[in-house]
C-alpha cells in the first residue's frame, strides 16, 4: 500500500484532480494519502475533498491531513509538491509591480524573467527543506514535482539534495491536443518526439501515428492560411521563423525572449495579442470562483453558470482562461482522468506497468548539445525501476542557442539560491533575454534591490 503525501494540498482542485486520478487505478485505491498544507482552512477543505472522492469512486484510500509537514512525510513513498511561497499577495503582486514601474511588462512571470527569477529564490529554500526532511524520514521516496519555475526548481533540487525527484509540466500533452485540434487530427493519432528544456522544448517529430505522416506541413499550411488561434500568434511565429513549434503558451514563451513585449512597441503587444498582467487576472479569477465554491457549500446552493461568468466580469482574463474556470467550477464534483502524468509515475512504479511519460530529470549527455547538469525536459521510460530518460542526442542547433539563453539565467538564479550571493541575482537579471531588451543596466540593478527589499523575510539573507 503506497503512501502517497501531498506537499502543498490546500491547492485544491489541483489536488483533486491528483487524488482522482491516483485512486482511479484499482491498485492504488487502497492508498494511504496524506495531505499536508500550512493553511488549516484550506487543509480542511481538501480533506473533505478527499473523502468524497473515496465516496464517489467506492475506494478505501486512508485519508490523513496534517500541518506538521515532518510528520506527513515520515515513512512515504512519493511526495507531490504544489506549493506557492508566497502566495498571490504579497509575493506575485511584487513580481509584477514592481518591474511594472521600471517599464517592464510580464504575463506570467513564473518561469523566466525578472518574476521567474524572484519566485525562484523564494522558492528553492523551501523545496531543498522538504527535499532534507525527505533524506531523514523517506530516502527512498520519489519527489514529484510541479511547482515553477520547474528547470530552476529540478536543477536546485539535483545540486543541493540526493533525493530522486522528477519535474511535471503538462505542456507537451495539451500543446499535442492544441495542434492536433488546428490542423483537424484526432489527437489519439498523434506520433510526437519533444526534447528542450520545461517551457522551451519543441517537438522534434509530430506524425501520424498509423501512416508515420508527417502532420508538420499542416501545421505550415494553419500558419499561411491565417487559420492560428488568436491566443497562439506568438508561437506560430516562433514556428515559422525556426520551423519547429514550442510546447509552452504564447502568454509564457512571449517574455522569455526579446522580441515581443517592448514597452515603446503597443503595436506589438496588440499584433499578437499578448496578454500583460495576465497571471494576476488568473489569480483573480481562481480565488473569485474559490470563494464562490466556499460560499455554495456553506450556505447549500448551487453555483450556475452566469452566476459564474458574473463573478468574472471585470477582470481582464483570456477568453479561453473565462472558459477553463467556469468549467473548473461547474465540474468540480466531477471525476475524469487528467492529462497529469503523475499518477501514471506512481500506478507504474507499483505494478512494473511501462509507460513513457515527459519528464524535467537533470542533462546527464541526454541532450549533448545543452550544458550537463541543467534540467532537460524529454521522454521518460517509467516502469519498476523507476525514471529512465531517453537519451537524445543533439537537438538542432538555433533551437539550443535558443535555450541557453534561458539556461544562463536559470543557472545564475540556482547559484544565488545555493550559495547566497547576491552577486549572481544581478547577473542573472541582466542577463534575461527580456530585461535586457528593455532597461538599463543601472535600472536592472535598481530593480534587484527594490525586489529583493520588497520580498522581506521571503527571501534568506544574501551576501
Amino acid at each position: 500500500m503506497a503512501r502517497i503525501v501531498f506537499i502543498g494540498a490546500g491547492s485544491t482542485v489541483f489536488a483533486k484532480n491528483l487524488m482522482g486520478d491516483i485512486l482511479g487505478f484499482p491498485e492504488l485505491a487502497d492508498s494511504t494519502i496524506v495531505l499536508m498544507d500550512i493553511d488549516e482552512g484550506r487543509l480542511a477543505t481538501s480533506e473533505q475533498v478527499a473523502h468524497h472522492i473515496n465516496d464517489v469512486l467506492g475506494t478505501h484510500a486512508t485519508i490523513e491531513a496534517t500541518t506538521d509537514r515532518r510528520k506527513a512525510l515520515k515513512g512515504a513513498d512519493y511526495v507531490i509538491c504544489m506549493i506557492q511561497v508566497g502566495g498571490y499577495k504579497p509575493a506575485t503582486v511584487i513580481d509584477f509591480e514592481i518591474p511594472r514601474k521600471y517599464g517592464l511588462n510580464q504575463t506570467i512571470a513564473d518561469t523566466l524573467g525578472i518574476g521567474g527569477i524572484m519566485r525562484g529564490l523564494r522558492t528553492i529554500p523551501v523545496l531543498l527543506d522538504i527535499a532534507h526532511d525527505m533524506e531523514e524520514l523517506c530516502p527512498d521516496a520519489l519527489f514529484i514535482n510541479y511547482v515553477n519555475p520547474m528547470a530552476m526548481n529540478q536543477w536546485a533540487l539535483n545540486r543541493g539534495s540526493s533525493v530522486k525527484t522528477v519535474g511535471l509540466c503538462h505542456s507537451v500533452p495539451h500543446t499535442a491536443r492544441e495542434l492536433a485540434e488546428d490542423i483537424n487530427v484526432p489527437h489519439e493519432n498523434i506520433n510526437y518526439l519533444v526534447a528542450g528544456i520545461n517551457h522551451m522544448a519543441f517537438y522534434l517529430k509530430f506524425e501520424d501515428r498509423t501512416t508515420g505522416e508527417d502532420l508538420y506541413p499542416r501545421i505550415r499550411q494553419v500558419y499561411d492560411e491565417g487559420r492560428m488561434p488568436d491566443w497562439n500568434r506568438v508561437r506560430y511565429e516562433m514556428f515559422n521563423r525556426l520551423g519547429y513549434f514550442v510546447t509552452e503558451s504564447s502568454e509564457h514563451f512571449s517574455e522569455y525572449v526579446p522580441w515581443f513585449i517592448k514597452h515603446d512597441k503597443p503595436e506589438l503587444v496588440e499584433k499578437y495579442n499578448i496578454p500583460i498582467d495576465e497571471y494576476l487576472a488568473r489569480c483573480q479569477a481562481q480565488i473569485t470562483a474559490w470563494d464562490m465554491m466556499q460560499d455554495a457549500r456553506d450556505k447549500d446552493y448551487n453555483v450556475s453558470e452566469s452566476m459564474i461568468r458574473e463573478a468574472l466580469d471585470g477582470i481582464k482574463l483570456m477568453p479561453r482562461m473565462v472558459e477553463g474556470t467556469v468549467s473548473s467550477v461547474l465540474n468540480y464534483d466531477k471525476f475524469e482522468r487528467s492529462v497529469e502524468y503523475g499518477s501514471l509515475i506512481i500506478h507504474s512504479m507499483e505494478t512494473g506497468i511501462e509507460r513513457k511519460i515527459y519528464g524535467n530529470v537533470p542533462n546527464t549527455d541526454i541532450i549533448t548539445n545543452l550544458p550537463n547538469g541543467c534540467s532537460v525536459e524529454v521522454p521518460c521510460l517509467i516502469d519498476a525501476n523507476g525514471i529512465q530518460p531517453t537519451v537524445i542526442g543533439n537537438i538542432p542547433p538555433h533551437l539550443a542557442a535558443l535555450m541557453q539563453t534561458n539556461i544562463n539565467v536559470q543557472a545564475l538564479t540556482v547559484e544565488a539560491a545555493i550559495t547566497g550571493k547576491r552577486e549572481h541575482i544581478y547577473h542573472a537579471a541582466m542577463l534575461d533575454p527580456h530585461a535586457a531588451a528593455e532597461l538599463t543596466l543601472d535600472q536592472i540593478w535598481s530593480m534587484v534591490d527594490e525586489l529583493i527589499e520588497a520580498h522581506g523575510d521571503m527571501l534568506p539573507a544574501y551576501s
